[in-house]
């Protein structure tokens, strides 16, 4: 069985305090075998916030895949169009298309967030050929994970079926939305993570998702917080789709 966590939203700078001190607690108790962040790690892209943001993350279990978000970008400023990544680089991953493998899963993560959108994504030819390489090439069996801030669905990301068909990932995980959810479609398994830390919960709990893979299923359980702690909520299984399962 393989374990991921997949926390997305944190949004440090304009985060729950309460949120924060016990995501990291709930994550570590779960002990994955791979922490997966989709994205917002801060607020607004300032310093404090990325200081803040790496300070969460250097405490959540290794190893970490981490995604850039809309919110990871400078807003209104010169870097927007000069270095709009350089402090995301700086304070929590040189990697803009990280690759982590484990035993039995390979897992990319893909920089949705180019800087001349304000909100929605985009991924590139470039991308769909990274894709086509560490997800397409991986050793038969693996489980191939595809991570990026944008779930593939009402517009937000042209360029999405591109990389799908190069690199035919089982499982999909994104954020953005801030509402969890499972969905199945274009031959895998698409997993929204909620709002793991920010205050922008859209009516429903502060929440994260760990996903266990076990034979030819996923099961994925959507960790809540109410004032009581970190509770387990809807769990939602479903068959992994892809011919590597067969």
């Amino acid at each position: 069985m393989i374990a991921v966590a997949h926390v997305s939203d944190l949004h440090l700078g304009a985060h729950d305090p309460a949120a924060a001190a016990g995501l990291v607690a709930d994550v570590v108790a779960a002990g994955p075998d791979l922490t997966v962040v989709t994205g917002d790690s801060t607020m607004r892209a300032r310093t404090r916030e990325f200081r803040q943001a790496r300070t969460l993350l250097g405490r959540l279990p290794r190893p970490l895949l981490v995604v850039t978000g809309n919110h990871d970008l400078p807003l209104l400023s010169w870097r927007r169009v000069l270095d709009p990544y350089g402090r995301y680089r700086s304070w929590i991953c040189d990697e803009l298309d990280p690759v982590r493998r484990i035993p039995g899963l390979t897992a990319l993560g893909l920089q949705s967030m180019p800087r001349w959108r304000w909100k929605n994504g985009r991924l590139t030819h470039r991308q769909a050929g990274l894709a086509a390489r560490a997800l397409g090439e991986a050793p038969a069996g693996d489980v191939r994970v595809l991570a990026l801030h944008h779930p593939p669905s009402a517009g937000w990301l042209p360029g999405w079926r591109r990389v799908v068909r190069a690199g035919r990932p089982d499982l999909v995980l994104a954020g953005h939305t801030h509402l969890p959810r499972v969905l199945a479609g274009d031959g895998c398994t698409l997993v929204v993570a909620g709002t793991a830390t920010s205050h922008r919960t859209r009516g429903v709990p502060h929440s994260w998702s760990l996903i266990t893979v076990s034979g030819g299923l996923f099961a994925v359980e959507e960790r809540y917080l109410d004032g009581g702690g970190w509770y387990t909520g809807r769990t939602t299984k479903v068959p992994r789709l892809s011919a590597a399962a067969s």
